[in-house]
């Protein structure tokens, strides 16, 4: 029995192990924010490098978030055989055709462009890299990486000189014993 045992413990030691979701390198640009006018089209990057093997295949997502603490939320994926799929709300008719996915250099660079910009497009992108291949007739990840960037919309519509652009309010608690109301109002205009 003992005898088994050393030469199962043998068998296991010659087997190479897979290194499964070391660090692969993804960087997404331009970033890490960029400014776009309302009515442009966006494109976005994502450069992936240092693959585990040359012969494996990359999933690539990108995903959506209002700001950098609100919930990601996956926009579109390239599959490993290089299918393209929407989801949430992106997978619909209005939003799914403004958003195209492309592999610009087979293996390296996938191009995000986000067409027509409107206010709601504005906040953070991070595309999301995983590393696959057949490893004893099953698929499996051997690494994983990911980068984001911002986008910012500036409105399309230029601001005269002199317009009103908005009031900004300061009030005072009264708890301060120096204090009493106050109240500071300063109008912002362009000049």
């Amino acid at each position: 029995m003992r005898l088994l045992a050393l030469a199962a413990a043998a068998l296991l030691a010659r087997a190479p192990a897979p290194e499964v979701c070391a660090a692969l390198n993804v960087t997404v640009s331009p970033g890490p924010v960029v400014d776009y006018l309302e009515g442009q089209n966006a494109t976005l990057l994502c450069h992936v490098s240092q693959k585990r093997r040359k012969d494996s295949l990359l999933a690539v997502r990108w995903f959506f978030a209002h700001s950098s603490n609100s919930q990601e939320a996956l926009m579109v994926k390239m599959t490993k055989l290089r299918m393209v799929q929407y989801y949430g709300n992106f997978s619909r008719s209005a939003k799914r055709q403004r958003l195209r996915l492309l592999e610009e250099q087979r293996g390296t660079l996938y191009r995000l462009s986000v067409l027509t910009l409107q206010p709601s497009d504005q906040g953070h992108y991070v595309c999301k890299v995983q590393e696959i291949s057949r490893h004893r007739n099953k698929w499996t990840a051997w690494s994983n990486g990911s980068s984001a960037t911002e986008m910012r919309g500036v409105s399309s519509h230029p601001v005269e000189k002199g317009a009103f652009l908005g009031i900004s309010f300061l009030i005072l608690p009264h708890s301060l014993p120096f204090t009493t109301d106050f109240i500071v109002i300063s109008f912002l205009q362009s000049s």
